[in-house]
């Protein structure tokens, strides 16, 4: 190079760049091209919550508020994964031969969130109070004649006195510390601080609450724990902001206060949808449950017979409902299972006014001047009786039911029949109408659990309150398909079983089932990994929250 001339060594020199921006380029674009987008811990997801908090704790929680909280700051023996069942604080566990005896192992080391050891003696203290008739939980029918015993401190035994081949599902309740709650009186339960201040073992521990000056809670700062033993979630934080009403709330989430908002009514939901430029997306997932009409013949003997039954259920369009009702964020249902168990064979069957008018025609019934079907009968004498079909459909004050009962009655009246409706608080639903069984057709909703279980709402047993069999139906083939359904673990032998429930149900028409809704989630477009299977409750979005990210980083496909 000493030999160069000036000119010679700028043009070197310039070769020497040019390659070296060349093989960086190049390098650069090597790299991008094996590189690829993993997940990365980090981020914070601000969600808002409609409502307060009240009692975090599994063992007494009722609202949404409470279950969201609890689902991340507690853990069970098992948790959902993929809509099976799988070990959380437990590595395994086992079942007798006879279906009756089942023995959990509990991961070693565990501890709760203040550094206290979890043993089986705090599973046993929680299934003691959810067992306590004084609390009053929830739960408590799901634990009823189960017989638990720590054997150790790692394992935990539950004798049940039937078989019962869903039972597992029920041990992913979370686990509360007997250290904390075993020194709170029966009285004094409902008031611990601790169900505003919950100490868990899960994925997510509180951190700071936020009060405003009357000492409300207004913020739950939650932050991932490195203590938790399942798989470590990839968001470091989630912040929950509470709102009185869905207004408020949405309004948070439009002008960017919050990153996500659960349980959208499906009105605003399409709003929100048609707006593509907002940093947030709706998601959708089926909800585990039914709603339908449940028809109660004790109460009004025109809905004994089974021709009116068949004859109101051919005349109405669910697809119909849920487009009106539910602004399509719904599924049509034409049987007693909900989507998760199994899928409607007639799923596109329309209502058929005509067919179900010519149908109580053939019985005797006839269209009156004023538009209302009527039946006569001879009595002895010579006299002669008339029946009106006519009945009262009673439902709760929610802008989803009104709507939907509404939709019905002008269906009915079409066909010829003259429905009344009558509306209620949710709570004097229950207590004046639900609990007394007094009602002739009852517009309702049951929340199946995501183990399928039928059994409170169809088995006799459950037919008074306070069962879930609210259409007061009876049928002996029917109680011992449930309780095969309960008793057989065969995956198998269980989708026959359902096959012959379905049937069954549907041929005696004890109920008109219309639709199950879905869970409408606006979630940031940031936000991956978040995939929501059928639901039972909002809370149960959490039970993937491992999987979810918000932060990214690249690294070579080889070392991925």
């Amino acid at each position: 190079m000493r030999r160069f001339s000036s000119t010679e060594r700028v043009v070197f020199g310039a070769f020497v760049i040019a390659a070296v921006v060349t093989a960086l380029v190049m390098a650069e674009q090597v790299n991008a091209r094996f590189m690829k987008e993993v997940p990365a811990r980090g981020g914070t997801l601000r969600e808002g919550l409609v409502g307060l908090p009240h009692a975090v704790n599994p063992v007494i929680a009722v609202t949404d508020v409470d279950k969201d909280i609890s689902a991340l700051v507690y853990a069970g023996l098992t948790k959902y994964s993929d809509g099976s069942v799988v070990p959380d604080l437990a590595y395994k566990w086992s079942v007798s031969p006879d279906g009756l005896t089942y023995t959990f192992d509990l991961k070693p080391g565990l501890t709760f969130q203040d550094g206290y050891p979890l043993t089986a003696d705090d599973v046993l203290f929680t299934v003691n109070e959810i067992q306590n008739p004084a609390l009053k939980s929830p739960l408590a029918a799901d634990w009823a004649n189960v017989a638990a015993t720590a054997t150790s401190p790692t394992e935990i035994r539950f004798v049940l006195k039937q078989p019962y081949s869903s039972f597992p599902a029920n041990t992913a309740v979370g686990i509360i510390p007997k250290h904390i709650w075993g020194n709170v009186s029966d009285d004094q339960f409902i008031f611990s601080q601790y169900n505003i201040q919950p100490v868990g073992a899960g994925p997510y521990k509180v951190t700071g609450i936020d009060r405003d000056q009357g000492g409300i809670p207004t913020d739950y700062k939650l932050s991932a724990w490195g203590g938790y033993s399942g798989v470590k979630p990839y968001i470091s934080n989630i912040d929950f902001n509470f709102y009185p009403d869905q207004s408020r709330a949405l309004d948070a989430l439009v002008n960017g206060s919050i990153d996500s908002l659960p349980s959208i009514s499906s009105d605003y939901a399409s709003k929100l949808a048609a707006d593509k430029g907002e940093p947030f997306t709706i998601a959708t997932a089926p909800m585990s449950r039914i709603f339908g009409v449940f028809l109660n013949q004790n109460n009004n003997a025109l809905l004994a017979d089974q021709t009116v039954r068949q004859a109101l259920d051919m005349s109405v369009d669910r697809q119909a409902i849920v487009d009106a009702a539910l602004g399509g964020y719904g599924l049509p249902l034409y049987g007693p299972l909900p989507p998760g168990i199994a899928t409607s064979s007639e799923s596109g069957r329309d209502a058929d006014i005509a067919g179900a008018q010519a149908l109580l025609e053939k019985k005797g019934w006839v269209m009156g001047n004023d538009g209302i079907m009527v039946k006569a009968k001879k009595l002895s004498g010579g006299k002669i009786s008339s029946t009106t079909l006519s009945f009262d459909l009673y439902t709760a004050d929610a802008p989803d039911l009104k709507a939907a009962a509404s939709i019905l009655h002008d269906q009915w009246a079409k066909m010829g029949a003259d429905v009344t409706i009558k509306v209620f608080e949710p709570s004097d639903l229950y207590q004046t109408v639900i609990r007394t069984r007094n009602y002739d057709a009852l517009l309702f909703g049951q929340a199946v659990g995501s183990d399928g279980d039928m059994f409170a709402f169809w088995h006799s047993s459950e037919r008074n309150a306070p069962g879930l069999n609210v259409a007061m139906y009876a049928s002996s083939k029917v109680d011992k398909l449930l309780q095969d359904i309960r008793s057989n673990g065969d995956p198998t032998a269980r989708a026959a079983d359902y096959a012959a429930l379905d049937q069954d149900i549907r041929s005696d028409v004890p109920a008109i089932f219309l639709y199950a809704p879905d869970f409408i989630y606006a979630m940031p477009k940031d936000l991956k990994g978040a995939e929501l299977g059928t639901m039972t409750v909002p809370s149960d979005r959490w039970s993937s929250v491992s999987s979810w990210y918000i932060a990214t980083d690249k690294v070579w496909d080889f070392f991925r």
